[in-house]
């Protein structure tokens, strides 16, 4: 890995910072002649004449194709959204273009960190040298447009190298974090049968060394699909592993070939990616974007709504971007989108809270100090950790460099919220922006945002993101404001997936988000509903609510179905069951996730047991092992209960959303008609504990 050397804040800019939504819209006035009153007339346009809307993204970022599109949004279907026909874009050119400009400022590409001290940056130039080697190396293993390329990587350099190679070649990307258990990579990487596998020797992680290999050797086994392996050496520098190529020689190629590679123009929709979002039932969702939707969109997102700037640009030079995330979270996808925008990525590999003998939540903040972080991203709750510790400024060093604290994963409360400005505060940055986002891994983007010129409400979301008709509908399917209801969006955004692989007939994407509401619905662009031939709305699955003029901001209640969300990762409950309902003691069971906003989140594990079996100390934590095992420490349940009967629909399915919405509180009569239960009997049990719940 290259080392270069840069000094974090003595490459600020000297000029006052221009927000970057502002910049977009005098860009907007003088190019098109298009003035807003405020941003709300500014949303309402881009969520109708989405034709001009994203047409002016392409513009303002200089999209290049060396073909012409014939139209920007062919076909207003959803699902089947036709984007941008005939124009052909590749991720990695897009990033790659920054090399000469960024370099020449002498901004690093990445800048690394990681338990045990671990420390590197890799420069622009270093970055397209790595990746085009690692490119010609999977061109000489054949890998071809369209094959798969896995990846069992962490949140370091090397992976980031990786998946713009593959990008690079046309091959479709796909990673796990080493965190993940061998059962629960194997569910996702068995769907998509990758030709080549890349993995890592071994993670540090809360003080200590995990070795992977024994994983390595699992899915080498299990994934018959693969004809070659890559293995990077994290741990230990001089292992090696028969028939396994090794990640330092792959990448030190330098010759003309090299130095000439470029990457390929590819169809606009050419897949990118495959991510994984898990539902209540089967394995979990392949989920495939496309090279140019994921172009526009993390732009839109990550420059306009998220105010980050390119890092050579003369009005945010030295702009340095940190989002914490495993590679196993979307945001690691919006971490690495930063380089699209020409911007420093600061990434952190490790345990964000120091080991279980001895916390420490000042381990970012003293990395964000030491590298110059400018945007400082994490999940909710890390910040809530931080809170409880009551970590000081004192404590993490100069943090006068951070403008900017990044939220999602879960509800963001009023409370924290107003102890990161308290923080910061004390850190020297009295008017430090929250910029809250609420998206997801099923379109790669978000939904409800940040604007750097709106006011803000603690505990609330500034606006719902420029090209996104997001709504909240009650439960007649109609929009409402001030209240709570179903997130939908009534039109399509060019990230939301091409399809889900292996669904060869789109019936699986079509239930996953689509088939809530009748064809037609709510398709109302520029005014007028559309035609049941326009499809449906999306609906995403979260308790919104989205404030009227008068009380503007949104706020994400939580998941609206039985999905698991633990901190931004969702999983799929059968996933769960899978590992639990191995063990021979256990009969039956169902998990819920009762994620809501101004409430910890709790998530009860219920068990039934054979006959003779008692959930002793001993069960319980075969129990919290075998999910560990299988997924990942994540999803280790807080509490475990032991109970007679898991309530059934007459027709045998688990009734998780029901149990969950009681458990938040809402009476009995509301959540289930005991006349379509198998076993209503069962329900005054519940009843009761959701009572002590209460109380507790």
């Amino acid at each position: 890995m290259e080392t270069t050397t840069s000094t974090p804040h003595a490459s600020r800019a000297a000029t006052p910072r221009v927000p970057q939504i502002r910049r977009y819209q005098a860009w907007l006035q003088a190019r098109h002649g298009l003035a807003f009153d405020d941003y709300d007339a500014l949303w309402r346009w881009s969520v109708t004449e989405l034709d001009a809307f994203w047409q002016s993204i392409w513009d303002y970022f200089d999209i290049q194709s060396p073909t012409p599109h014939s139209a920007v949004l062919a076909c207003n279907v959803m699902p089947g959204a036709q984007w941008f026909p005939g124009a052909q874009v590749n991720y990695a050119r897009q990033v790659l273009r920054h090399v000469e400009p960024a370099h020449a400022a002498g901004q690093p590409a990445l800048i690394a960190r990681g338990e045990g001290g671990r420390q590197s940056e890799l420069s622009w130039p270093e970055l397209r040298r790595q990746v085009a080697a690692l490119a010609l190396h999977l061109r000489a293993q054949g890998v071809q447009p369209g094959d798969r390329v896995a990846a069992y990587l962490p949140n370091i350099p090397e992976t980031i190298v990786a998946f713009l190679a593959c990008a690079s070649v046309g091959a479709v990307w796909s990673v796990c974090a080493p965190d993940m258990g061998t059962s629960a990579v194997l569910d996702r990487f068995r769907q998509i049968e990758p030709k080549v596998l890349l993995a890592v020797d071994g993670v540090a992680y809360g003080g200590r060394a995990l070795d992977r290999t024994g994983v390595l050797a699992e899915l080498r086994e299990q994934l018959p699909s693969v004809r070659h392996v890559v293995l990077v050496n994290h741990l230990d520098a001089s292992k090696t592993i028969a028939g396994c190529a090794n990640w330092t020689s792959v990448t030190a190629r330098n010759d003309h070939e090299v130095a000439d590679f470029e990457p390929l123009w590819l169809p606009f929709d050419h897949p990118l990616w495959i991510v994984y979002s898990s539902g209540t039932t089967g394995l979990p969702k392949p989920i495939v974007h496309g090279h140019g939707g994921m172009v526009l969109v993390m732009l839109q997102l990550g420059t306009l709504h998220n105010d980050i700037g390119c890092s050579y640009d003369p009005l945010s030079l030295g702009e340095r971007f940190h989002w914490y995330s495993t590679t196993g979270w979307i945001m690691w996808n919006a971490q690495v989108g930063g380089l699209l925008g020409g911007t420093t990525c600061v990434l952190y590999d490790g345990s964000p809270g120091g080991s279980k003998d001895r916390p420490d939540w000042t381990v970012l903040w003293r990395m964000a100090a030491e590298t110059g972080v400018t945007f400082f991203g994490a999940g909710a709750a890390f910040y809530a950790n931080c809170m409880k510790a009551g970590i000081t400024p004192a404590q993490c060093g100069d943090l006068s460099a951070v403008r900017a604290l990044g939220s999602t994963g879960s509800p963001l409360s009023a409370e924290v919220q107003q102890w990161g400005r308290d923080f910061m505060a004390g850190a020297g940055v009295p008017q430090v922006w929250w910029c809250n986002i609420s998206g997801g891994t099923d379109f790669a983007g978000a939904f409800i945002g940040g604007n750097r010129e709106l006011p803000q409400t603690p505990g609330r979301m500034q606006c719902r993101m420029l090209g996104a008709a997001v709504e909240a509908w009650d439960d007649g399917g109609q929009p409402v404001l001030d209240a709570v209801g179903e997130l939908v969006c009534t039109q399509p955004i060019p990230s939301m997936p091409l399809y889900l692989w292996g669904d060869e007939d789109g019936a699986r994407y079509h239930a996953s988000y689509f088939e809530m509401y009748p064809p037609g619905q709510g398709r109302r662009p520029g005014g007028g509903d559309l035609g049941p031939e326009a499809g449906s709305v999306w609906r995403h699955g979260d308790w919104i609510e989205i404030g009227s003029p008068a009380h503007p901001g949104c706020v994400i209640y939580g998941r609206s179905d039985a999905t698991i969300n633990r901190h931004g990762l969702r999983m799929g409950t059968s996933e769960i069951y899978s590992a639990v309902e191995a063990l021979p003691e256990v009969l039956d069971s169902m998990v819920v996730d009762l994620e809501y906003l101004g409430r910890d989140s709790f998530m009860p594990l219920f068990v039934v047991l054979r006959e003779g079996s008692a959930l002793d100390e001993a069960l319980s934590e075969r129990i919290r092992a075998a999910i560990r095992s299988a997924l990942s420490p994540r999803f280790v349940p807080d509490a475990i209960v032991q109970v007679a009967e898991v309530p059934r629909t007459l027709s045998g399915k688990k009734q998780e959303l029901p149990i969950k919405k009681l458990l938040l509180g809402q009476p009995l009569e509301r959540v289930v008609n005991r006349d379509a239960m198998a076993n209503p009997g069962c329900l005054d049990w519940y009843v009761t504990y959701a009572q002590r719940r209460g109380q507790g």
